[in-house]
């Protein structure tokens, strides 16, 4: 007799769960925007962090197309000085190292 082999559950064929949320929707798709512009800097800052970083597809709801174009728009902001690199210190972010060269100095 043979042995049945059980499916694998896949990620996306679970229902319900406590993360169970409906993908967001592409806000360039709803708008029908083909093509995003690099000068709208109020939008491109939607899909940066606090930090400075470009948002994954994962947070920001965009689909791929538009997600590679908003990296791209961002880049290109960035080097116009329409956005910054990083963003501006607050004072408590150490950064570097941190405690690591802290027995050098003894």
């Amino acid at each position: 007799m043979a042995k049945q082999r059980r499916r694998p559950v896949r990620r996306r064929d679970r229902k319900g769960g406590p993360t169970s949320t409906r993908r967001k929707s592409c806000p360039y798709c709803r708008d029908k925007v083909e093509q995003v512009d690099y000068k709208d800097v109020s939008m491109l800052r939607r899909f940066i962090s606090d930090r400075g970083k470009i948002r994954s597809r994962r947070i920001t709801g965009a689909c791929r197309r538009h997600q590679s174009q908003v990296a791209r728009a961002v880049k290109r902001a960035r080097e116009l000085a329409l956005l910054p690199y990083v963003a501006e210190g607050s004072g408590d972010h150490r950064g570097g190292r941190g405690d690591r060269d802290r027995d050098r100095d003894r």
